[in-house]
């Protein structure tokens, strides 16, 4: 697999992609919702005027097909589509140079192992997330995780997982990669899309069980304080599936 050097999303950062998790179940390896996610893939692609050249149905065949050829039933597979050579300008000379990959791998648990039961301790970040009419937050583009880079990179050199990024709006906006989701007595709360997050595919499985299960979820703004006031919080992610949280800047949540 070679990549030039003179790919426009080397250096621009222009380039869509996901994650997408593959479980064992007793009906074989079944993709999370691989086409919603690749759904996602393509408005990314279209707000950034990448033309992916396959269909839908063709790259979800794909990702079976790659996680099958690796050998992997349990899977972290991740669709890239990015600007090749396209000549050294902002706006590409050649807007037809877009290249496709996909990757396989075998992830197990994002955070340490325990987490899933214990939690992770967490920071608010002193890096905000970008304000809205700047970098669109709702594509998954390769250019925006500069930006999780440098609230993670924080938060692990205080001591913390991952940290959670407040909006320009001085409001909670999303961790590093991670929806985050409040619970304060028998409501659960969660940023809207409005809060320059990314709209996750997990953070909507986890609304829709809620509901179906007779919970009240608002999608409404959060507050810094009812991160430290909450009876419960959890991160929603395909990495991090669904991962408690245990301390915010050293405050314990709840019990």
């Amino acid at each position: 697999c070679r990549v030039s050097v003179r790919a426009h999303a080397l250096h621009y950062g222009s380039s869509v992609f996901e994650g997408i998790r593959s479980y064992r179940t007793p009906d074989g390896a079944c993709l999370f919702r691989g086409r919603d996610h690749l759904r996602r893939l393509y408005r990314s692609a279209e707000i950034y005027r990448i033309p992916i050249p396959y269909d839908l149905e063709e790259l979800h065949e794909a990702c079976r097909e790659t996680a099958r050829a690796n050998g992997l039933a349990d899977a972290y597979l991740r669709p890239i589509v990015f600007r090749g050579d396209a000549g050294l300008g902002v706006m590409p000379g050649n807007p037809a140079a877009v290249e496709t990959a996909i990757l396989a791998a075998d992830w197990g648990l994002h955070f340490d192992p325990g987490s899933r039961e214990e939690g992770v301790d967490v920071c608010v970040s002193s890096w905000q997330r970008v304000a809205p009419n700047t970098i669109p937050a709702g594509a998954k583009a390769g250019g925006n995780y500069l930006s999780s880079f440098l609230v993670v990179a924080e938060a692990r050199e205080r001591g913390f997982a991952v940290g959670i990024a407040l909006g320009a709006d001085g409001l909670v906006s999303e961790g590093s990669g991670e929806n985050v989701f409040v619970v304060t007595g028998d409501r659960i709360l969660t940023p809207p899309v409005s809060s320059s997050i990314l709209g996750g595919i997990t953070r909507d499985t986890a609304i829709r069980l809620a509901r179906e299960l007779g919970l009240e979820v608002a999608e409404q703004a959060v507050s810094r304080e009812q991160l430290y006031a909450a009876d419960e919080l959890f991160f929603t992610g395909t990495a991090v599936e669904i991962t408690p949280v245990r301390r915010v800047d050293h405050v314990t949540i709840g019990s």
